[in-house]
């Protein structure tokens, strides 16, 4: 588990551990051992903090992949925003806004 994931997650939502226990339906000792390798959570509660924190189970444990994804056209990708994917003009959108924005840089 990467700890400093955890405790940089927290933080950044301003929620003290005890905030965060309290969202979590445990007690703080719990989480603080999470936080600080005292505890491992169980797979049930590493898919509950990757919930709270809108984040992957990857993440937390500190597993991350280089994927490229090159978007050149509109049906290239599936790609989703608010959880409702993109239309083909949605990303022609995308595309065409992202490659003004580089050229005014």
């Amino acid at each position: 588990m990467n700890l400093d994931r955890l405790s940089e997650l927290r933080k950044k939502k301003n929620w003290s551990l005890q905030d965060t226990a309290d969202r979590l339906g445990i007690a703080k000792s719990t989480y603080a051992g999470y936080e600080s390798g005292y505890r491992r959570p169980s797979f049930e509660a590493l898919l509950m903090l990757a919930d709270l924190f809108e984040t992957t189970c990857d993440d937390l444990l500190g597993r991350s992949f280089n994927t490229t994804i090159e978007l050149t056209k509109a049906g290239d990708a599936q790609l989703s925003i608010d959880q409702r994917e993109l239309t083909d003009q949605e990303r022609i959108g995308a595309i065409a806004f992202i490659r003004t924005t580089r050229e005014l840089q």
